[in-house]
């Protein structure tokens, strides 16, 4: 799954306000998962994080669906990689120097590959384009993470949610629910059956029995509608939900209605602009004034003026789009830059913005 994906909840249960939790979340798997990953049993170590990221090989390439294939990943020496839990995605710096950020959807327990899946989208940025179109077993990428900002916390009871290629964090969730024999229940929506990644392993999950798993094509059952997927939940269950925009924002309109206790969730697109108010840009080195309307990112804008400005998650998470500001006033929305960063001009241009009818001028 892309990481343009879903803005990430500041908070866990998709409230719009920061918590600490989620903080120290964050903090904790950037910084502190890596340092403490411990050798395997023959005596191994991971490969340590270096700032320009882990080099890794494409060890193998399957078609998953229409349009979705699967990358496994591994060391070039063959060494275990760093350690993740289920929600977790990967930085993948392509060889066009894109960055984009994809769920690990592979088993948490292989110390020795990371798995990721990726739909192509034509009309996309281009990332998923490049990754049907330029990597093949044997080319070499780099990576940043594993990190995790859509954490899975086994509630005792949960209900999964997965909109197309949204399967690839929630699958490593609804694994770890069965291994810790959790009350669970999965649905997997989408276009059509043929759309839909990982079939064969859906069906042994299924084969677990208890008529956990549903899969719910839009052309043989209509679009999903939130309440009646919220529906199949276990009494007092958290939910945990991945998809398009649509979707997600049906589940979210009917939660409260519900008898879900919690709800968890992830975007693949970036979340449209809520309370926007038209700005403008200035580029310091070109002298170029960009209107910001108020219904559209200061991203947006950079890109359709050059498709090259570099972006990832479009969330605010992810860090690629930053920028310094030289002069003008931010309001900041990405719950991530530290208090320095803001004070030293920096701003993550795919959420924050500036007060209505005011100027940013950019170092750009």
């Amino acid at each position: 799954m892309s990481r343009h994906r879903a803005p990430a909840p500041p908070d866990l249960y998709g409230r719009g306000r920061s918590d600490r939790l989620m903080r120290f979340l964050a903090a904790f798997s950037d910084v502190y998962l890596p340092a403490v990953t411990r050798a395997d049993r023959y005596g191994q170590r991971p490969p340590l994080p270096t700032a320009t990221g882990l080099e890794l090989v494409v060890a193998a390439r399957e078609t998953e669906a229409d349009d979705v294939v699967s990358l496994r990943l591994t060391a070039p020496d063959g060494a275990p990689l760093p350690r993740w839990q289920a929600g977790a995605h990967l930085d993948l710096r392509l060889p066009s120097g894109r960055v984009r950020q994809y769920s690990l959807c592979g088993a948490a327990d292989d110390r020795y590959a990371y798995r990721i899946a990726v739909r192509r989208i034509a009309g996309g940025g281009g990332g998923s384009v490049e990754v049907h179109d330029t990597l093949r077993v044997g080319s070499r990428v780099t990576v940043k993470g594993p990190r995790n900002a859509f954490p899975f916390a086994a509630e005792p009871a949960v209900l999964f949610l997965a909109g197309g290629i949204g399967i690839t964090p929630v699958l490593p969730m609804v694994r770890e629910a069965a291994r810790l024999g959790l009350d669970w229940h999965l649905v997997h929506t989408g276009r059509t059956r043929a759309s839909l990644p990982f079939a064969a392993e859906l069906d042994a999950l299924a084969a677990l029995g208890g008529d956990r798993v549903e899969i719910l094509p839009d052309d043989e059952y209509g679009a999903p509608d939130g309440a009646k997927l919220l529906g199949r939940a276990p009494a007092g269950a958290a939910v945990y939900c991945c998809g398009p925009g649509p979707m997600l924002d049906s589940v979210r309109g009917a939660f409260d209605g519900s008898g879900a206790s919690a709800l968890h969730f992830e975007r693949f697109t970036a979340a449209p602009v809520r309370d926007g108010r038209p700005f403008e840009l200035r580029l310091r080195r070109s002298g170029a004034v960009l209107p910001v309307p108020a219904d559209r990112s200061a991203l947006d804008v950079l890109l359709a003026r050059d498709p090259a400005t570099p972006y990832s998650c479009r969330q605010g998470f992810c860090g690629v789009c930053t920028q310094r500001v030289t002069t003008g006033t931010v309001d900041h929305r990405d719950g991530r830059l530290t208090e320095q960063e803001r004070a030293d001009g920096r701003i993550r241009v795919c959420v924050s913005r500036a007060p209505e009818g005011s100027r940013l001028e950019l170092d750009l």
